[in-house]
């Protein structure tokens, strides 16, 4: 080996590999060199924070959930729809929604080029020719889940509403035959019931009260007939109103659901049933992060009834409502902008018979404060028919009471009102303009209300929505005949302080209310 003049070994004949550093170190302690391997960085690491498996729910509960298969005698044609997701409507068909329904305008511009609803696959629907054979065919695939151990079975109406025959699939394969204990149209909720010498897996509801925005959520059912299939997602919102029914309460999630998950759970973390996937939003056919379940809570009380006696029977008060915006709260001199607004009681109604009038706002039942019209038909609902309820009312400045023997939603003369529709509007016969409001009118031929015959297209009237050839058919709750009716109830409101007046106006659609400033101009 090479050496330096002062005898130590030169820095030369360090073995390939050493480092400077690490020889040096050596040296200044023993003064002899050593052999020095290299050494590498340890590789990158991340303390990510525990998240929770849903592993251990989905095992758990997997056993009692189902997938429905329907069988019917009609014939279903083809459907070609080719949106590939179904969309419930409160057990209504997409061609039953008004034509000026949002969602069917919606799917009108955006939609299929046929402008067929999503998913409606019984629109069309051939009857069976009485010569051929009667045979059973198949109409629909859905989800559902054991309640009890005897074999109730829930699942929503729309999955089981055309069909005759009946089975469920079990996650193990197994197919049980099982038989329609009743439905609901309104909540879109069915009870199936499977006869079977064995004990079943079943799951409870949970109190959906304690679900929160952003909870975890997993979804359990049978899209597209795979079979059980899981996702996972968050609650993404509460207490959604997306047009179905009066009762619409869902809780958004964002759980991927696809055609043939309608009628299956999602559950929480607990396994326990925090609402019932009924509907999807998806302009593109696909799931796109917006599921509608129906909440437990809801559940639970239809599906107790449906066990109890097949059907479902709510309180019905009769009167058509609509929400209190701040202007129309404002106009009638209501602090807040809260309660139902009663556009017009339904003849014959229990409402009506109580002394409700158009114009009445109802702020409270049996003392319960109602928040908007949605309230309202819930808590109706939920007293039930044949019973007495106290109706606080704010009328012409004023509160009060009624007390309404409700009668029974499911019966003939509720639904009948219910389809009830108002009167084409009278043709105008002379004009006479209101220009402060932005609005020409004339008195209308059955001297019932004005008509409308021109709207100013810049004026707030026009932006509330008051079209030409619709009807005003009282201001602030008084009735009008005349351009000079109109000009005697604002000034009467003038003098009250108030900025606004509360306008009824008819049309081929329906009465409503709409609150118009009386300073414009």
């Amino acid at each position: 080996m090479f050496k330096s003049k002062i005898g130590r070994p030169s820095l030369k004949t360090v073995l390939k590999g050493s480092t400077v550093a690490g020889l040096a170190a050596v040296m200044l302690s023993t003064g002899i060199p050593a052999q020095v391997y290299q050494t590498f960085a340890e590789p990158v690491t991340v303390a990510a924070p525990q998240v929770p498996s849903f592993a251990d729910v989905v095992s758990a509960v997997s056993p009692a959930v189902v997938s429905v298969r329907v069988k019917s005698d009609a014939t279903p044609v083809s459907d070609d729809s080719g949106n590939g997701f179904s969309f419930n409507f409160g057990g209504r068909g997409f061609d039953d929604l008004p034509d000026d329904h949002p969602l069917k305008r919606f799917f009108r511009e955006f939609g299929n080029q046929q402008g067929q609803g999503p998913g409606n696959r019984n629109q069309d629907r051939a009857q069976r020719d009485p010569k051929r054979p009667h045979y059973l065919r198949p109409v629909a695939q859905g989800s559902g889940f054991f309640i009890s151990e005897d074999g109730y079975v829930v699942t929503n109406n729309h999955v089981v509403s055309d069909g005759s025959a009946y089975t469920v699939v079990m996650n193990d394969g197994t197919e049980l035959d099982a038989k329609l204990v009743g439905k609901d149209s309104r909540t879109d909720l069915a009870l199936l019931k499977v006869d079977a010498k064995r004990k079943f897996t079943y799951v409870k509801f949970a109190d959906d009260a304690k679900t929160r925005v952003g909870d975890w959520v997993v979804a359990v059912g049978n899209p597209f007939g795979l079979g059980g299939t899981v996702t996972a997602g968050i609650v993404s919102a509460r207490g959604r109103d997306i047009g179905s029914g009066p009762y619409d309460d869902f809780i958004q999630v964002d759980a991927a659901v696809n055609r043939g998950n309608s009628g299956g759970p999602t559950f929480n973390l607990e396994g326990e049933v925090v609402g019932i996937n009924t509907a999807i939003f998806s302009p593109s056919g696909g799931n796109v992060g917006i599921a509608f379940a129906i909440p437990a809570s809801t559940a639970k009380d239809v599906i107790a009834d449906l066990m109890k006696d097949g059907k479902v029977e709510r309180g019905w008060l009769g009167v058509q409502i609509q929400p209190v915006t701040q202007d129309i709260a404002e106009s009638l001199g209501l602090a807040e902008a809260k309660g139902a607004l009663v556009v017009a009681p339904q003849d014959n109604s229990p409402g009506a018979k109580a002394g409700i009038k158009q114009g009445d706002v109802i702020t409270a039942v049996n003392g319960d404060p109602i928040k908007d019209a949605r309230d309202l038909a819930k808590k109706v609902a939920a007293i039930g028919p044949n019973q007495k309820a106290e109706i606080s009312l704010w009328r012409n400045g004023k509160a009060q009471s009624v007390t309404v023997m409700l009668g029974n939603l499911a019966s003939d003369e509720a639904v009948k009102a219910e389809n009830s529709q108002s009167p084409n509007d009278s043709q105008p016969s002379s004009e006479k303009a209101l220009a402060a409001l932005g609005i020409t009118v004339a008195p209308s031929d059955d001297g019932n209300g004005v008509s409308v015959t021109d709207v100013d297209p810049d004026s707030e009237a026009a932006a509330k929505g008051l079209r030409e050839g619709e009807k005003i058919t009282s201001v602030n709750n008084q009735q009008v005949s005349s351009a000079a009716d109109i000009t005697k109830a604002l000034e009467a409101a003038r003098k009250d302080g108030r900025t606004r007046a509360l306008f009824q106006v008819e049309s081929q659609s329906g009465s409503r209310f709409m609150a118009l400033p009386i300073n414009e101009g």
